[in-house]
Protein backbone atom coordinates (compact mmCIF):
# COMPACT_ATOMS: atom_id res chain seq x y z
CA UNK A 1 0.00 0.00 0.00
CA UNK A 2 0.93 3.29 -0.86
CA UNK A 3 0.61 6.54 1.37
CA UNK A 4 0.44 10.18 -0.22
CA UNK A 5 1.96 13.41 1.44
CA UNK A 6 -2.20 13.75 1.65
CA UNK A 7 -2.94 10.67 3.77
CA UNK A 8 -4.53 9.00 0.93
CA UNK A 9 -3.58 5.74 0.08
CA UNK A 10 -3.91 3.23 -2.98
CA UNK A 11 -3.43 -0.39 -3.21
CA UNK A 12 -1.31 -0.39 -5.37
CA UNK A 13 2.47 -1.47 -4.30
CA UNK A 14 6.16 -1.00 -5.68
CA UNK A 15 5.99 -3.81 -8.02
CA UNK A 16 3.04 -2.12 -9.28
CA UNK A 17 4.56 0.80 -10.42
CA UNK A 18 6.07 1.31 -14.26
CA UNK A 19 10.35 1.25 -13.31
CA UNK A 20 12.21 3.61 -14.34
CA UNK A 21 14.92 3.73 -17.14
CA UNK A 22 17.69 2.21 -16.28
CA UNK A 23 20.78 5.17 -16.39
CA UNK A 24 22.82 5.37 -18.80
CA UNK A 25 25.93 5.52 -16.12
CA UNK A 26 26.41 6.66 -13.06
CA UNK A 27 28.40 10.21 -13.33
CA UNK A 28 30.08 10.03 -10.06
CA UNK A 29 31.66 6.71 -10.06
CA UNK A 30 32.93 7.50 -14.11
CA UNK A 31 34.45 10.84 -13.00
CA UNK A 32 34.43 11.33 -9.56
CA UNK A 33 36.70 14.19 -9.92
CA UNK A 34 33.81 16.01 -11.73
CA UNK A 35 31.27 15.04 -9.60
CA UNK A 36 33.02 16.37 -6.53
CA UNK A 37 33.69 19.52 -8.07
CA UNK A 38 29.69 19.74 -8.81
CA UNK A 39 29.02 19.32 -5.39
CA UNK A 40 31.67 22.17 -4.22
CA UNK A 41 30.27 24.82 -7.13
CA UNK A 42 26.93 23.92 -5.62
CA UNK A 43 27.88 24.51 -2.13
CA UNK A 44 29.81 27.91 -3.30
CA UNK A 45 26.42 28.92 -5.07
CA UNK A 46 24.17 28.10 -2.04
CA UNK A 47 26.37 30.22 0.40
CA UNK A 48 24.02 33.08 1.47
CA UNK A 49 21.32 32.34 -0.44
CA UNK A 50 17.36 32.17 1.37
CA UNK A 51 16.77 28.44 1.76
CA UNK A 52 13.34 28.85 0.23
CA UNK A 53 14.77 30.76 -2.66
CA UNK A 54 17.23 28.24 -3.28
CA UNK A 55 14.62 25.28 -3.70
CA UNK A 56 12.19 26.88 -5.19
CA UNK A 57 14.77 27.97 -8.21
CA UNK A 58 16.04 24.29 -8.08
CA UNK A 59 12.81 23.11 -8.36
CA UNK A 60 11.31 25.49 -10.69
CA UNK A 61 14.39 24.61 -13.17
CA UNK A 62 14.32 21.14 -12.52
CA UNK A 63 10.78 21.46 -13.51
CA UNK A 64 11.26 23.36 -16.98
CA UNK A 65 14.50 20.82 -17.91
CA UNK A 66 12.31 17.37 -17.42
CA UNK A 67 14.88 16.34 -15.10
CA UNK A 68 12.56 13.89 -12.67
CA UNK A 69 15.26 12.94 -10.32
CA UNK A 70 15.89 16.89 -9.31
CA UNK A 71 12.68 17.41 -9.13
CA UNK A 72 11.71 14.99 -6.71
CA UNK A 73 14.90 15.98 -4.56
CA UNK A 74 14.29 19.36 -4.44
CA UNK A 75 10.37 19.23 -3.75
CA UNK A 76 11.22 16.81 -0.59
CA UNK A 77 13.84 19.50 0.23
CA UNK A 78 11.86 22.40 0.04
CA UNK A 79 8.69 20.04 1.67
CA UNK A 80 11.58 19.77 4.80
CA UNK A 81 12.21 23.06 4.64
CA UNK A 82 8.75 24.01 5.52
CA UNK A 83 7.41 25.13 2.18
CA UNK A 84 3.82 24.68 1.89
CA UNK A 85 1.75 22.15 -0.50
CA UNK A 86 -0.38 24.67 -2.09
CA UNK A 87 3.10 26.88 -2.80
CA UNK A 88 4.70 23.73 -4.32
CA UNK A 89 1.78 22.80 -6.36
CA UNK A 90 1.77 26.21 -7.51
CA UNK A 91 5.20 26.05 -8.44
CA UNK A 92 4.14 25.40 -12.17
CA UNK A 93 2.06 28.24 -12.67
CA UNK A 94 4.04 31.18 -10.24
CA UNK A 95 2.95 34.04 -11.90
CA UNK A 96 -0.63 33.33 -12.13
CA UNK A 97 -0.40 32.94 -7.82
CA UNK A 98 -0.67 34.89 -4.93
CA UNK A 99 1.52 32.38 -2.90
CA UNK A 100 4.86 33.91 -3.69
CA UNK A 101 6.88 36.83 -2.07
CA UNK A 102 8.36 39.59 -4.21
CA UNK A 103 11.11 38.16 -3.60
CA UNK A 104 10.35 34.90 -4.80
CA UNK A 105 8.91 36.17 -8.17
CA UNK A 106 12.25 37.84 -9.06
CA UNK A 107 14.09 34.64 -8.57
CA UNK A 108 11.81 31.97 -10.39
CA UNK A 109 11.36 34.98 -13.18
CA UNK A 110 15.37 34.88 -13.27
CA UNK A 111 15.92 31.16 -12.74
CA UNK A 112 12.70 30.34 -16.03
CA UNK A 113 15.30 33.25 -17.98
CA UNK A 114 18.32 31.76 -17.12
CA UNK A 115 16.90 28.24 -18.29
CA UNK A 116 15.31 28.83 -21.19
CA UNK A 117 18.15 30.94 -23.00
CA UNK A 118 16.97 32.59 -26.03
CA UNK A 119 18.23 34.19 -28.66
CA UNK A 120 18.26 37.40 -26.52
CA UNK A 121 19.33 36.15 -23.35
CA UNK A 122 18.38 37.31 -20.35
CA UNK A 123 15.78 39.99 -20.75
CA UNK A 124 16.91 43.30 -18.93
CA UNK A 125 13.54 43.81 -16.66
CA UNK A 126 14.13 40.53 -15.49
CA UNK A 127 17.42 40.85 -14.58
CA UNK A 128 16.36 44.56 -13.00
CA UNK A 129 13.99 43.50 -11.48
CA UNK A 130 16.17 40.51 -9.73
CA UNK A 131 18.72 43.22 -9.50
CA UNK A 132 16.19 45.68 -6.96
CA UNK A 133 15.36 43.18 -4.46
CA UNK A 134 18.46 41.23 -4.02
CA UNK A 135 21.68 42.82 -3.23
CA UNK A 136 24.88 42.53 -4.80
CA UNK A 137 26.13 39.08 -3.31
CA UNK A 138 22.40 37.84 -3.28
CA UNK A 139 22.20 38.80 -6.85
CA UNK A 140 25.63 36.50 -7.46
CA UNK A 141 24.58 33.49 -5.88
CA UNK A 142 21.01 33.68 -7.24
CA UNK A 143 22.75 34.02 -10.77
CA UNK A 144 25.01 31.07 -9.53
CA UNK A 145 22.74 28.69 -8.46
CA UNK A 146 20.87 29.15 -11.76
CA UNK A 147 23.67 28.20 -13.91
CA UNK A 148 24.53 25.23 -10.85
CA UNK A 149 20.76 23.36 -11.71
CA UNK A 150 20.43 23.88 -14.84
CA UNK A 151 24.31 22.08 -14.85
CA UNK A 152 22.63 19.70 -12.76
CA UNK A 153 19.76 18.97 -14.68
CA UNK A 154 21.73 18.63 -17.76
CA UNK A 155 23.58 15.99 -15.79
CA UNK A 156 20.51 14.04 -14.72
CA UNK A 157 18.26 13.65 -17.76
CA UNK A 158 21.56 13.05 -20.64
CA UNK A 159 22.38 10.47 -17.30
CA UNK A 160 18.95 9.32 -16.73
CA UNK A 161 18.77 9.39 -12.89
CA UNK A 162 15.43 8.91 -12.07
CA UNK A 163 14.67 8.70 -8.48
CA UNK A 164 13.71 6.44 -5.80
CA UNK A 165 10.05 5.25 -4.97
CA UNK A 166 9.96 6.25 -1.34
CA UNK A 167 8.44 4.32 1.35
CA UNK A 168 6.02 6.95 2.47
CA UNK A 169 5.29 7.98 -0.80
CA UNK A 170 6.17 12.02 0.44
Amino acid sequence: MITNSAGASSDLGPDDLVPAHEPRMLLGKAAPDFFKAMFALDAAASAGLEPVIRELVKARASQLNGCAYCVDQHLADARAIGLTEQKLNGLTVWWETPFYTVRERAALALAEAVTRLGERGVPDEVYDEAARVFDADELARLVAMCVTINAWNRIGVTTRMSPAVRADGV
